[in-house]
């Protein structure tokens, strides 16, 4: 476990300098391809710096405020406070700040930078179809992400994949513009060659952002649950509460990819792209993990 937590950590450092290697590379290939305007290089490896760091201090808000969160007090949510206070006691965990998103479908997620700045937000969904047992199940899965820094990790593949979309559409811009700038020239070979560089980068790279954020989120999501029954000795409450979510599995009315790993179920409807680059391990995969655990309590 404590070897999982520190590998997390570490990953976020790895990502973040991947993120900005790798966008200096295509920085690199765009100001080659313009006519070596090596402009282009130092704006692109700019924009990487700022935009990871920003989001590294920034995006925890960003996705509450994304997902319509509203922050709840221990006089308006009693049942949950007392839920997440008790967690909290029983492993030592700061407590959270807690939210509630206002939405049928049964969901929930963590965020935020470390455990000290921590957030936990329910959907009024989950309240309605949950019993105590398996409501303390989710939010101890919640509570596991944070006490095992998944939440950090979370954070930076969230900004990445918001970074990756807006760099796909600058570059689309300025492969389109820049062709058309260019095309009286003799340089036809150069502008095509750009032109489609642009257009492989918008389709690509979503499609390559999705692919790690699938990754990433499939293994947390297994050590979460592992380490939510743990805390509460009680592997099948978690395993109730996932079989009754894909009993009533919706998608949430806020859908939205980049924020769709950070949920303690699948947000999105379940069609086309969103079963390709799936953020969560499948429902019963977890529950036969869960129960192998129950059995050996």
């Amino acid at each position: 476990m404590y070897s999982a937590i520190a590998r997390n950590k570490r990953n976020t450092w790895f990502i973040l300098v991947l993120f900005v290697v790798g966008l200096g590379a295509i920085g690199l290939l765009a100001g080659w391809l313009m006519g070596n305007n090596w402009w282009v290089t130092a704006f692109v490896l700019i924009f990487a710096v700022g935009y990871a760091t920003v989001q590294y201090f920034a995006a925890d808000r960003e996705a509450l405020a994304m997902a319509g969160a509203i922050p709840v007090s221990r006089e308006e949510a009693p049942r949950y406070y007392r839920l997440v206070e008790n967690l909290c006691i029983t492993t030592g965990t700061p407590m959270p700040r807690l939210y509630v998103v206002e939405d049928a479908a049964p969901n929930a997620f963590a965020t935020g930078r470390k455990p000290e700045q921590a957030a936990i937000t329910v959907t009024t969904g989950l309240f309605e179809i949950m019993t105590d047992r398996e409501l303390e199940g989710v939010l101890s899965h919640e509570l596991g992400h944070i006490r095992n820094y998944d939440i950090r990790v979370s954070l930076i593949v969230f900004g990445l994949v918001v970074a990756v979309g807006l760099l796909a559409d600058i570059l689309m811009r300025m492969a389109f513009f820049g062709g058309l700038r260019r095309s009286g020239g003799n340089n036809g070979q150069a502008q095509l060659f750009f032109l489609i560089f642009g257009i492989v980068a918008a389709i690509v790279a979503p499609l390559l952002a999705g692919a790690v954020q699938a990754a990433i989120s499939r293994q947390r999501e297994y050590l979460a649950d592992a380490t939510g029954a743990l805390t509460t000795r009680d592997p099948d409450g978690l395993a109730s509460a996932l079989a009754k979510l894909e009993q009533h599995a919706q998608p949430l009315s806020r859908e939205n990819t980049s924020m769709a790993h950070l949920w303690f179920a699948n947000p999105l409807s379940a069609k086309g792209m969103s079963r390709l680059f799936a953020t969560h391990p499948p429902i019963p995969d977890r529950i036969e993990r869960l129960h192998t655990m129950g059995g050996q309590f």
